[in-house]
């Protein structure tokens, strides 16, 4: 099977190109199987740098993704600093060929666009980046006015499988008091949370008027996503955008 892919859905400018990988197409073996782009979950070295390299070649990427130490924070990573990214959670880049990449199995990753062209970003945003502000700090990174941005939401767990406890429900709303919504009490008493309405909650609140996405959940689609809920050890997909030079 060849390495494939989710095409976002969304108006960006013809510069903007995006994609959110599935688990297949690679050489990594169970539990990794097979198109794990993860470097750090266990996976032999060898299999990731092949699935690397094969993404490469599949989508005509300018050049390798820079992948970012994920560490759940808020960190935003500038790729035309020149300087090696860090730990980071969010990276934007307004020069083209520099592909800025999330991981994931079950967090969120959302790309933001200016309409202009002028600048992509790609942020992940677990219920710890989501609480630590990490949307908010990735608008404000890209120093462009938030009405001209847009987002998308990619694959991430869904409400009907993310089980929090309170102090997670807590977390979550003390940057956000009004959206208990997201928010449904199962019958042990804990909570279903739904993380694509939180990232919209924010990313209306940060000023963002073009929201896109229905975020899949991966829980639910072991055929095609990671989830480290559903499996524990597992690989990581991953969600990509670029610049291109205009044609």
């Amino acid at each position: 099977m060849s390495v494939c892919w989710l095409t976002p859905q969304w108006p960006a400018p013809p510069s903007v190109r995006a994609l959110s990988t599935f688990r297949t197409g690679g050489v990594s073996a169970i539990p990794y199987a097979s198109l794990n782009l993860a470097a750090h979950v266990g996976d032999e070295a060898a299999a990731v740098a092949a699935n690397r390299r094969s993404l490469l070649r599949a989508a005509g990427l300018p050049t390798e993704p820079v992948w970012l130490s994920q560490v759940h924070g808020a960190q935003v990573a500038d790729l035309d600093a020149g300087a090696p990214a860090g730990p980071a959670d969010a990276a934007f880049t307004r020069q083209t060929g520099r592909v800025c990449a999330i991981l994931t199995a079950d967090c969120l990753p959302i790309l933001l666009a200016a309409q202009s062209g002028a600048v992509v970003a790609a942020v992940h945003a677990g219920w710890r980046g989501l609480a630590a502000g990490v949307i908010e700090a990735a608008v404000a990174a890209l120093a462009a006015e938030p009405a001209d941005l847009m987002a998308w939401l990619g694959p991430a767990i869904g409400p009907e499988r993310f089980e929090v406890g309170a102090e997670v429900r807590e977390a979550l709303l003390q940057g956000d008091p009004q959206g208990g919504a997201a928010f449904a009490t199962n019958a042990r008493g804990r909570f279903m949370a739904d993380l694509g309405e939180l990232a919209r909650r924010r990313l209306a609140a940060a000023g963002l008027t073009r929201i896109y996405g229905t975020p899949e959940c991966t829980h639910a689609r072991a055929d095609r996503y990671f989830s480290h809920r559903r499996d524990g050890k597992s690989g990581r997909q991953a969600t990509l955008i670029w610049l291109e030079e205009a044609r």
